[in-house]
């Protein structure tokens, strides 16, 4: 198995675990964020096409999967700069998550996208960005496309970003603008959706 598969595999089960992890403590908490069975009333959420830790995870073993039956030819020097520069990414990706992840608790407001958000929140880490935790899960799969000398993951990374954009940051933004009026729509207009 090559380096850049080992890398892809690795990133992709560790993640995997950690959403299990944080997705099997939230349902023991008694907040699964689950979608409403059939016939349910739909609850005051976002509607996106999938949670986004799926689409994450979904994409990168995509990527995992094609280098390994169809590896790409890529620059294989310089390997120890690879690693630095996926793993300098990928810290900068945690401290925007994890402050992101702090003010959302701090305002006492869910994180899943299938649960209703109770606040706004628009300063630490949201003055700069609207969108810190879509921002950090593209630094993470960059930081491990870089790692791993992966052109398909760099390749991958395109549609990945176009589907979060698409198919969870604009309904997030519609279902917003819902719930907050005016106060969402004068954080739009002075704050970026990504940097």
């Amino acid at each position: 198995m090559s380096d850049r598969v080992l890398i892809l595999a690795a990133g992709t089960i560790l993640l995997g675990l950690v959403f299990g992890i944080r997705i099997g403590s939230r349902a023991l908490s008694g907040g699964s964020g689950a979608a409403p069975t059939a016939g349910a009333q739909a609850p005051d959420v976002a509607g996106v096409v999938a949670q986004p830790p799926y689409i994450f995870l979904a994409f990168l073993a995509g990527a995992t999967v094609l280098e390994a039956l169809v590896p790409l030819p890529v620059a294989a020097a310089y390997p120890v700069a690879r690693y630095v520069a996926g793993a300098a990414l990928i810290a900068a990706a945690l401290a925007i998550v994890f402050a992101a992840g702090a003010r959302f608790h701090a305002a006492g407001t869910n994180i899943p996208p299938s649960l209703p958000t109770t606040a706004l929140v628009v300063d630490g880490v949201y003055a700069w960005t609207r969108n810190p935790f879509y921002l950090g899960a593209m630094l993470v799969f960059g930081g491990l496309a870089v790692a791993a000398g992966s052109l398909w993951a760099v390749l991958l990374l395109v549609p990945f970003v176009w589907v979060i954009n698409v198919g969870v940051i604009a309904r997030e933004e519609r279902y917003l603008e819902r719930r907050f009026g005016d106060a969402y729509r004068a954080y739009k207009a002075r704050v970026r959706r990504w940097l």
